[in-house]
């Protein structure tokens, strides 16, 4: 039941009970007055018929009892001493003998001890309720009996008028309450709907005129409405930098509850996880398989902090860290290490490896120098060991610079400086300079260029430099009476240029890493015809940064294909030129 109805109820409850109460009151209170006055003049009037009375009997009796009912309209009623009746305006005498004795009677008991007796009831004799009162008379006692409709009649008019002034007040406090009620309510309806819409997190409309207590509390709502708004939108807003910060972390960040189900994820788990993204994910406890970070994860949901442990799960290297929360549930964050370790076994390798080929060429400057200073060998001795001490020294000098060129483009430090450049030209010239520097005359080279793949977007040097490395390595490996081609086509907005040689080809297990520094197929071999093992690192870094790809193909005893890719040459530049 609404509020309303239960107001309106309880104002026609209160109305009608309060006219019930009345009407109850006012009978009883009338009816007790009327009574009352009823008794007294009956009192009165059977006072004065005892004295009419006095002492007759017989005849004159009967006459004078007749002669007073018509005059009184009562019923008269006289006893003997016995309790016989010896006269009743009621009844004729041939009756009196069987009428009950009326000795016994409670208004005659008080008048034949000489009392004035009354007393209100159903009369035996004729049925009617009525109001008796007897008198003392010599020789008995006189009564007059009267039925009180009057009474009733007078109380029942008081009744009806009551009543229909109680339906009345209740009418109108029906109209009263239901404006009081909908005066009531209709703010607090208001205020209801303000809350609901404050709990579905909606701005609501409230009424704050006026100064009653209800406008006081619709104030309050507003208030609490504006200050509930201010600090939601300060937490969405903390909510919302919390979560893009945990999303663009490099690090993983698991969070779970106290049972172990996970709250949050961020896609740098996910990454390291092995889990897609929308991926539904199980239990903290069973994403991890090693026993060590089982034993972490139940000691964090356990309330224990762990910080630093490493953990090798999925050919991953991950630092792993676990913190409670408060109320159960901990925050697991993991750090990937796989590239660190990688790059520190680069880092051991290359220096392992700079040390291994400077080591060998000092080794010999270092002998052949101490032979010339301490002995006097003959000249054409000291003519070789100079050459041989000149020669090491080159390749030191290759290796230095060679290093240099690559620290330098993977550092950022250079950036291509495109030109429109002509393939053939530059092929045959870099061809020429590796057949002076390297002695490969008994080598044959072809050039065939397709008419679409003749020039590309590139910087002068760094394609310079490619074409070197490349030719250079084919030359080196290709035997005596071999031949080196030199070949290019063009592959949508890229022009691919092909060196192939018909060298002893490359194992296909080597030939993802043959683009890796200092890697080399056949190591003692590449040392010595004089490779630093940089070369081809050096040519995949100036590729990609032209935004081209380097690829290798090869076939043992039928020789390798070196393939590079460079920008085309576009029509505005084609135009410009």
């Amino acid at each position: 039941m609404t509020l309303g109805r239960r107001l309106l109820v309880s104002y026609l409850a209160v109305v009608l009970t309060g006219g019930g109460v009345l009407v109850l009151g006012a009978d009883r209170s009338l009816r007790t007055r009327l009574t009352r006055e009823a008794g007294q003049e009956m009192e009165r009037e059977v006072s004065y018929l005892a004295a009419a009375v006095g002492t007759r009997r017989g005849p004159a009796l009967d006459s004078l009892v007749e002669r007073l009912t018509r005059a009184t309209g009562r019923r008269l009623t006289v006893i003997d001493t016995a309790g016989h009746v010896i006269a009743d305006s009621d009844f004729p005498d041939s009756v009196l003998t069987s009428l009950e004795n009326h000795r016994s009677r409670p208004e005659f008991v008080a008048a034949l001890r000489g009392e004035m007796g009354r007393d209100y009831r159903r009369s035996v004799s004729t049925g009617r309720w009525e109001f008796k009162v007897a008198a003392p008379v010599p020789g008995g006692a006189v009564r007059v009996s009267a039925p009180v409709p009057q009474v009733d009649a007078v109380v029942r008019d008081a009744q009806t008028a009551v009543l229909l002034g109680a339906l009345l007040a209740a009418a109108v406090a029906v109209l009263l309450a239901l404006a009081f009620t909908r005066s009531v309510t209709r703010p607090l309806v208001r205020l209801r709907d303000a809350a609901q819409a404050i709990a579905r997190g909606e701005r609501p409309a409230v009424d704050t005129r006026g100064g009653d207590e209800l406008a006081d509390l619709a104030r309050t709502l507003r208030s609490l409405e504006e200050s509930l708004a201010e600090r939601i939108g300060a937490l969405e807003r903390e909510r919302s930098e919390t979560a893009a910060l945990v999303t663009a972390m490099v690090e993983g960040v698991v969070a779970c509850d106290a049972r172990g189900r996970v709250a949050t994820c961020n896609p740098a788990a996910r990454r390291m996880l092995g889990f897609h993204a929308d991926e539904p994910l199980p239990p903290v406890t069973e994403m991890f398989r090693q026993r060590t970070a089982q034993e972490m994860i139940a000691s964090a949901l356990a309330g224990t902090t762990t910080e630093g442990l490493e953990v090798e799960f999925d050919q991953r290297r991950v630092l792993f860290s676990a913190q409670p929360l408060q109320g159960g549930g901990a925050v697991f964050v993991l750090h990937d290490l796989t590239a660190v370790r990688r790059l520190e076994a680069v880092r051991r390798d290359f220096v392992a490896n700079v040390s291994h080929e400077l080591k060998t060429p000092l080794t010999v400057v270092r002998g052949y120098a101490e032979t010339l200073l301490g002995d006097d060998p003959a000249p054409e001795l000291r003519r070789t060991f100079v050459a041989s001490i000149l020669a090491n020294a080159a390749r030191m000098q290759r290796l230095v610079d060679d290093l240099l060129d690559l620290s330098r483009i993977e550092s950022g430090a250079w950036t291509p400086k495109p030109e429109r450049v002509a393939l053939g030209p530059l092929a045959e010239q870099v061809w020429a300079d590796v057949v002076r520097t390297n002695d490969a005359a008994d080598r044959a080279f072809s050039l065939a260029l397709a008419p679409d793949a003749g020039e590309v977007e590139a910087d002068p040097q760094a394609l310079r430099q490619v074409l070197a490395n490349i030719l250079e390595n084919a030359a080196r490996y290709t035997p005596a009476g071999g031949s080196v081609a030199v070949r290019s086509r063009r592959r949508d907005r890229l022009v691919v240029v092909e060196v192939s040689d018909t060298g002893p080809g490359i194992p296909s297990e080597h030939l993802p890493r043959i683009f890796e520094r200092f890697y080399r197929v056949d190591a003692a071999r590449s040392r010595e015809l004089g490779g630093t093992g940089l070369g081809l690192a050096i040519v995949k870094h100036l590729v990609e940064a032209h935004g081209g790809r380097a690829e290798a193909e090869s076939r043992l005893a039928e020789g390798t294909t070196i393939r590079v890719s460079f920008p085309a040459v576009t029509p505005t530049a084609s135009a410009a030129v």
